[in-house]
């Protein structure tokens, strides 16, 4: 190496000497040139020690060595040589670490993708940009494979077969490539960073980048294999002879791999939820990705060395590592060996050290480039003039300086690549997205103050719209909070647009926009958005100089006076309250709004002194909102594994209110058994438990259950609320009183044919009905069962239907007949039947049941086709609906019926509803919308009429499920978090729908499951409910994921509410 001594001439001679003391680590020769090498050099000496574990699955180095040597050949076979890329499409497990190993020896590189995670928007991408040569995946994975011409191998079949197990040959060598990671962005597509085998090689078997790794020493792997940090545990560990531990899938398992381990390479987030102390086998710790807290370096750094990293993925995983020493400064340390960082200015100059600058890359590190990028990769990649031996350096954008005592101080980024609520954004891409609207010549965007900033010229533009466009193109958090047009930009001295000007003129506009806010005691609460609109529309009133407004807050004991100061000269008048000492509050809503109007008293008010300053909505929608979350921990479950079992899954509320009912019939059938009842009296009970259980499937019983139980004020404790809110397990007293009311028939039927026998006061046609009713229920009950209702559901209902009716209309011959027989000497049929109970009972349960056809009409209906998936039906004929309800319809109404959540809209009559492709008939619906249904009965609630009940609260849909979730949310009543999982929700349900849900929860977030694969439920839900701090979770979906994401919260803590299927 022969440095370019002419680059440092501007530098003192003390900073000479320290920008290459400093900026270069030390040169030392590597061990092994290629991964597998090392990999082969301690399989060969230690065979016996164990390289991977996965909990009750282990493998020793000599099988690994084995298995892989037999897939290498496999794959050689198919023509994967030096040179090849492998896609290699897995989860966390030992097939994993084989399949690497494989492609290695095969002399090919790995493209490695999270079969559970990556989407197939990505898997198609990476497949094609790659240039893969084949697809080893794992069998759960296979069919996610598109068809092409792409060989794709099944890793499980692969090793299944015996076959020869030589050792591969395969010329590779340390520059050809080792794995490829796709880099997440927001300019289009992910790009792909080449790794070669020397630059893997020079962290992993050198220290510090070996964190001590060797022989018997264990090191956890609990990153996802596609970051590049993963390939850092992976290969460090089998690079060095330890053995790798895999976390498994849950938080239980995550622990339980940390508590057996000595070394954790990890995030600094992954590691806040975890103390030392629960961990004092752990001796290293290394942390990249993102900044460290210096509580978390400090409180690790004490009972283990704990190295605080840096380094993109362009330069392999990390190229500077501090050992941190509690109490002392956090830096980034300096270059690892045979690897170097200058700080540099904007002509790519040294800067003095201790000055602020970029920091550029070389030396070992440096990855070849990004596949098929070659201006990107030019622009990011320079060649090395301090190393002047044809080697590259790269621009990691990254602003920093060199700290006293030797250390790299991170002071931010100044290229085109921010951190915005933890994702990398490129800001060239924001840009870009705002040049694409019609009109804008030139655009820039700036990160200020935590806020993404866009400015645009000309100015003439309309800023709404431009940012309406962008929230188009990028995801949420890649959408400019506010966006400034001018007709010019300023410039530099040198002709070049001035940055500095731009981000000054948006921290003068920040000034501006501060308002004074005064609350009386106690604190004011923060204004909802429509008082706010209603002040704003005030300020722009040029009659009135002075005005005084009182607001009433809800849950807030007094009323807030605003003062609202306005004149010729001033656009933003100061909101105050008397003879109070200003408090500066924060506010940036304009005069044009793109934010939903809300009514919680949590919406903060915010204004605006400039129309050309225009907010977006943080939509949730476009962008990886859940990024990152399956990394999550979420608490352990509470109580034993049988206990919570047993309550949350086996005695769930439905089945202990059907147990109640039967347990106190039963117990009563015993007594009478025992001392005996005569048939009258045994026939009453019958009619008792047949009348309870068909009140509780009554529209109006339901909803006056409903009403009563949801009428529990929110100031009410919790534990009383979630209670009351189980009011939809009503369910099981229905049943309960069926299955009691069958039984006591049977000991009815049979007391009746005794007394016949005997030649009783039964009379042959009263026993005839009792067996013929018997038979029926029984019939009734048998289609009933869970199982059988859920295989053949319209077999149930014509079951249900037909045969209850008969059943009914036999219970009156019964009763009158029982009567009949029974009656004094002398006494009249009449007569006897009004002072007959049973009598009054079948009366009341007959006027039940005929109730909801009373109220059957053909209504006029539009429709509106949403896609080939959906159809949306509108009603208005004279009834609105409340929130949380559903409604029938039919097209024939003696044979079928569909309940459909309603969705009605505030401020208007009427409802909608949406039909989702479920079945034939709901296909017909799609394929020939109707103009008129028949309608039935009145709105009935369900599920999410409990929503009022809680202060906040998360919905969690999925497909269709939204359909009851929408009035909810459309009438924030409380602050709701949406979580909705769907494919292409806009292509499905149609953009008004989806706007509309948008527009009411800017938060919401929407989950396409076709772009990103089907999400671990319970973790992404968890996550919302620690961010929004719901108090309970809501679920409409299917079955299995209902009582999946129930039982999750529930085991939790936390309460959860689905719709029942026991019924």
């Amino acid at each position: 190496m022969h440095p370019n001594l002419g680059l440092l001439e501007e530098l003192s001679t003390e900073d000479r000497s320290a920008f290459f003391r400093l900026g270069r680590g030390d040169v030392v020769p590597v061990p092994f040139l290629r991964v597998h090498d090392a990999f082969d050099h301690y399989a060969a000496l230690y065979p016996y020690n164990i390289a991977v574990e996965d909990f009750t699955e282990q493998i020793t180095y000599a099988e690994l060595d084995r298995l892989a040597n037999h897939l290498a050949l496999h794959l050689q076979s198919l023509g994967i040589t030096r040179g090849s890329r492998v896609c290699l499409l897995v989860e966390r497990s030992i097939y994993m670490v084989i399949g690497i190993l494989g492609i290695l020896k095969a002399g090919g590189g790995y493209v490695p993708l999270d079969g559970n995670v990556v989407s197939d928007k990505t898997l198609h991408h990476v497949l094609g940009d790659s240039k893969a040569g084949a697809v080893l995946s794992m069998r759960p994975f296979m069919e996610r494979v598109p068809t092409s011409d792409i060989p794709v191998i099944c890793l499980e079949d692969a090793l299944s077969s015996t076959g020869d197990v030589t050792r591969p040959q395969a010329n590779a060598s340390a520059d050809d490539s080792v794995y490829i990671i796709y880099t997440s962005g927001t300019t289009g597509v992910p790009k792909g960073v080449d790794v070669k085998h020397g630059n893997v090689t020079n962290l992993v078997c050198l220290p510090p980048g070996n964190l001590g790794l060797a022989p018997g020493r264990r090191v956890s792997q609990l990153m996802n294999i596609s970051f590049d940090m993963a390939q850092w545990e992976i290969l460090g560990s089998l690079s060095n002879g330890a053995t790798l531990c895999l976390r498994g899938k849950t938080s239980k398992q995550w622990k339980a791999v940390m508590k057996t381990v000595q070394v954790i390479i990890a995030t600094p987030s992954m590691l806040v939820p975890h103390s030392p102390s629960d961990y004092p086998n752990v001796e290293v710790v290394a942390v990249a990705g993102e900044p460290c807290p210096i509580s978390v370096a400090d409180s690790w750094g004490a009972s283990a060395q704990f190295y605080n990293c840096c380094g993109p993925t362009e330069i392999t995983i990390v190229n500077t590592m501090q050992l941190h020493a509690p109490g002392s400064p956090l830096s980034i340390g300096k270059p690892t060996p045979n690897n170097s960082v200058y700080v540099l200015d904007e002509d790519m100059k040294p800067v003095p050290i201790g000055k602020q600058g970029v920091m550029w890359a070389g030396g070992a590190g440096i990855t070849k480039g990004y596949l098929n990028l070659p201006e990107k990769t030019s622009e990011r990649y320079k060649r090395d003039p301090f190393a002047n031996d044809g080697s590259m350096m790269f621009n990691t954008g990254d602003l920093g300086r060199w700290m006293p005592h030797g250390g790299l101080e991170v002071l931010g980024r100044i290229d085109d690549q921010v951190k915005i609520k933890g994702f990398r954004v490129e800001l060239d891409g924001v840009a870009a997205a705002m040049e694409s609207y019609p009109g804008v010549k030139v655009s820039i965007a700036l990160l200020v103050d935590g806020n993404l900033w866009g400015f645009v010229a000309p100015g003439n533009i309309e800023h709404a719209s431009v940012i309406a466009h962008v929230s188009k193109i990028q995801p949420y958090y890649a959408v400019p909070t506010h966006v400034l047009a001018m007709d010019e930009f300023p410039k530099t001295a040198n002709g070049k647009n001035d940055k500095r000007a731009l981000r000054q003129l948006a921290l003068d506009q920040m000034e501006r926009e501060k308002v004074a806010v005064i609350p009386p005691a106690p604190p004011a609460p923060e204004l909802p958005l429509a008082v706010s609109q209603t002040i704003l529309s005030l300020l722009s009133s040029p009659q009135t100089s002075q005005r005084t407004i009182q607001v009433s807050v809800s849950n807030h004991p007094h009323p807030v006076h605003i003062q609202i100061n306005t004149g010729p000269s001033t656009s933003l008048g100061a909101l105050s309250a008397p003879s109070e000492p200003s408090l500066p509050m924060s506010s940036t809503l304009p005069s044009q709004v793109s934010l939903a109007d809300t009514k919680f008293s949590d919406e903060k008010v915010k204004a605006s002194s400039d129309s050309s300053i225009v907010t977006s909505a943080a939509v949730s929608e476009k962008g990886l909102g859940w990024e990152g979350y399956e990394n999550d921990e979420i608490p352990e479950k509470t109580q034993g594994h049988y206990l919570r079992n047993l309550r949350h899954q086996i005695f769930t509320l439905y089945r202990r209110l059907f147990g109640v009912v039967f347990i106190v019939n039963m117990a009563i059938f015993i007594v009478t058994c025992v001392k005996g009842a005569s048939v009258p009296k045994i026939g009453e009970i019958v009619v008792v438990n047949l009348f309870c259980a068909i009140l509780m499937r009554q529209d109006y019983v339901i909803n006056a259950f409903f009403n009563t139980f949801c009428a529990v004020p929110p100031s009410w404790p919790l534990a009383i609320r979630r209670v009351c809110a189980r009011v939809y397990h009503i369910g099981g007293l229905h049943s309960g009183c069926a299955i009691s009311g069958t039984v006591w028939l049977c000991l009815f039927t049979a007391r009746a044919t005794k007394d016949v026998v005997d030649g009783g006061r039964t009379s042959i046609p009263t026993l005839v009905m009792a067996w013929v009713i018997l038979a029926f229920l029984f019939g009734i009950i048998i289609f009933a069962h869970p199982e059988l209702r859920s295989k053949r559901h319209d077999s149930f209902e014509q079951v249900h239907r037909f045969m209850g009716w008969t059943a009914a209309a036999m219970v009156w011959a019964q009763v009158i007949l029982l009567v009949n027989d029974y009656k004094l000497p002398g006494q009249s049929l009449g007569n006897a039947l009004k002072t007959n109970p049973s009598f009054w009972l079948v009366v009341v349960f007959t006027v039940s049941l005929v109730l909801p056809w009373l109220r059957l009409r053909k209504v006029d209906v539009r429709s509106v086709v949403l896609s080939n998936h959906a159809v949306r039906f509108y009603f208005d004929y004279g009834v609105t609906p409340t929130a949380g309800s559903f409604v029938r319809v039919s097209e024939s109404p003696l044979f079928e019926w569909h309940g459909f959540a309603t969705i009605p809209e505030p401020g208007k009559t009427g409802y909608s509803l949406v039909v989702s492709r479920a079945g034939d008939w709901t296909s017909k619906q799609i394929a020939e919308p109707p103009t008129k249904l028949w309608i039935r009965g009145v709105p009935t609630f369900g599920v999410l009429r409990i929503v009022p009940l809680f202060r906040r609260l998360v919905l969690v849909a999925t497909g269709s499920g939204i359909g009851p979730c929408a009035p909810c949310i459309l009438e924030q009543r409380i602050p709701i978090r949406l979580l909705w999982t769907s494919p292409n929700v806009r292509e499905t349900f149609g953009d008004q729908l989806v706007d509309d849900l948008l527009e009411k929860s800017p938060d919401a977030v929407i989950y396409d499951t076709r772009k990103h694969g089907k999400p671990d439920m319970v973790k992404l839900t968890h996550r919302l409910v620690r961010e929004f701090n719901a108090e309970a979770v809501c679920i409409i979906s299917n079955q299995k994921l209902t009582r999946k994401v129930v039982y999750g919260m529930m085991s939790r803590g936390i309460p959860a509410f689905g719709a029942i299927w026991d019924s």
